[in-house]
């Protein structure tokens, strides 16, 4: 069982977007983690927001389309455990889904997929961890039908 929480801090995105990116953060979790319990929260925010956290927690000043905070104590399967958080720029994903010209909603959902792959230690340091994270964040938009 994976409960997922949303705080909207800025202009609403469509409950779609919502519906999908719980689905697509489910699917990623519980592919890696089918017996555990875990709530993972989900902020949605601004790029002045986004960029006042990205300054304070890794140095970075500037606004970015999402970040990922892991909780990575989660040995017991039977106990309801913190996943982690995922921040999510609202105005960086609908600017990038333009760019990348896709629609909105899969740029939300694949933000949601990449999120949810950090929570669970994937990385796209090296060549090798970004095409493994790559394949993984393609397979669970495909499985779920989510295209570009």
């Amino acid at each position: 069982m994976i409960k997922i929480y949303f705080d909207v801090q800025t202009e609403p995105i469509p409950k779609l977007y919502e519906t999908l990116m719980k689905r697509v953060i489910r699917t990623a979790v519980s592919e890696a983690y089918p017996d555990h319990k875990f709530e993972v929260n989900v902020t949605i925010c601004d790029d002045e927001e986004i960029h006042l956290i990205n300054k304070e927690h890794r140095g970075i000043d500037r606004p970015t389309d999402v970040l990922s905070f892991p909780f990575y104590d989660f040995e017991n399967p039977e106990i309801m455990t913190l996943l982690g958080d995922i921040i999510i720029s609202r105005d960086t994903a609908y600017r990038q889904a333009q760019e990348y010209g896709h629609s909105a909603k899969r740029e939300f959902c694949f933000l949601a997929a990449h999120s949810a792959l950090h929570l669970l230690g994937y990385d796209h340091e090296t060549d090798e961890e970004r095409i493994e994270m790559e394949a993984k964040q393609r397979e669970i938009l495909d499985k779920l039908g989510i295209k570009r």
